[in-house]
């Protein structure tokens, strides 16, 4: 990494995370605690001009092929930057028609046309490519409360991505294999342990410091001229594969599509590969009932297709776990309570929060397989299944 990347990234952990935190205790401690303007304006000048000055260096430099990891972490700390910056109404894309910003709005465009990702900071730069010095990674503050919603996040996205990689190693095997019994187990597991890590995120995790604190730095921002949407928890392929190969999800679905669409280039390249990999393959669940006349009876059948059921129901419980204790106790009922001045761009995806409620409704619904006469669920399809197999 060079001098100038270096320096930005001790400023990152040091400097930058200080001013950020006292900027949230000085939020946090207003009867209104969703304001921002006219607060701590000493403290916001310094970190934008602190920031500017360590970033003109590198954007000198550009993007000076020292390989992925490198150069994806140098846009992470531009991101987290550019994000404080939006978080603080520094920068606002409601306002501002391109990001006052410039040399971190360059050298970001110019890293993310380079890696072929969207040129701000993603949730794999705060989870899955955040790399920890002497036990601390890179956050935006030292509140206890953000650690709590990077660590367990990051845990769950794991998991899933442990989940998918099974799940991926049963097309060349074929779904009457008998290693097939043992990758749907480790499925399964890694599912579990979604919702075990997802149980402790619930618990841990202030609500209010969450909404106030914690929240507010995923919002959407500029990036030169264009507004990119703010980094969302399930911008990785995992969750995606998982809902694709079981069969829970169909790409020709133009909603899940569109889906798959949007996130593509907020998750790293890798997992894009691996998103258009699992396309190709037929789902499970369509194999199994292709299978059922000539097999249910077979010792294969039973238990291959009782062990992909409970795949199904794991990741089923995962996403109303999370829809249903998280997005809603979380946001949603505490955004009830906020002065309907500040519901403007409330949301990190940009639309508002009840397009959004419902969006996300139909996403636990097909995980789950939902019976609705508006969608098209895996339900029937499921119950099908678990008739052959005695369930």
């Amino acid at each position: 990494m060079s001098k100038a990347a270096d320096d930005l990234d001790r400023w990152m952990r040091t400097s930058f995370v200080a001013m950020n935190t006292e900027l949230e205790e000085l939020y946090f401690a207003q009867a209104d605690r969703a304001n921002v303007e006219g607060v701590g304006d000493n403290i916001k000048k310094t970190l934008a001009d602190e920031g500017r000055a360590l970033i003109r260096p590198l954007a000198a430099e550009g993007n000076t092929n020292e390989g992925f990891d490198r150069a994806f972490d140098v846009l992470g700390n531009l991101g987290l930057f550019l994000g404080a910056l939006r978080r603080h109404e520094l920068t606002n894309p409601a306002r501002d028609e391109q990001s006052p910003f410039a040399e971190a709005s360059a050298l970001g465009l110019h890293i993310g046309a380079s890696l072929g990702v969207a040129p701000r900071f993603a949730t794999a730069h705060l989870a899955t490519h955040n790399r920890a010095i002497d036990g601390v990674q890179k956050s935006f503050t030292a509140l206890a409360d953000e650690f709590v919603f990077i660590d367990y996040n990051t845990m769950g996205i794991l998991s899933y991505k442990r989940a998918a990689d099974a799940l991926m190693r049963i097309p060349p095997l074929g779904i009457s294999n008998k290693s097939t019994l043992m990758l749907l187990g480790n499925a399964r597991d890694a599912l579990a342990d979604v919702a075990k890590t997802n149980d402790i995120l619930f618990e841990k995790l202030d609500k209010d410091r969450f909404f106030y604190c914690v929240r507010p730095y995923y919002k959407p921002y500029r990036v030169g001229r264009q507004e990119y949407r703010g980094a969302n928890a399930g911008d990785f392929s995992g969750i995606n594969q998982i809902d694709l190969l079981l069969g829970l999800a169909r790409a020709n679905d133009p909603s899940y599509s569109q889906l798959l669409i949007d996130k593509m280039l907020f998750m790293i390249p890798e997992d894009q590969k691996s998103l258009r990999a699992c396309l190709i393959h037929p789902p499970l669940l369509d194999q199994f009932l292709d299978a059922a006349p000539a097999s249910s009876d077979k010792a294969w059948f039973k238990a291959n297709a009782r062990a992909f059921l409970e795949v199904c129901e794991a990741h089923g419980h995962a996403a109303i776990q999370h829809h249903n204790r998280l997005f809603e106790s979380f946001i949603v009922k505490m955004s009830d309570a906020l002065d309907q001045k500040h519901h403007a761009q409330l949301t990190a995806s940009g639309p508002p929060l009840p397009v959004l409620a419902r969006a996300l409704e139909r996403l636990r619904d097909l995980r789950c397989a939902a019976k609705r006469d508006d969608l098209e669920t895996a339900h029937d399809k499921l119950e099908t299944l678990k008739k052959a197999v005695g369930w």
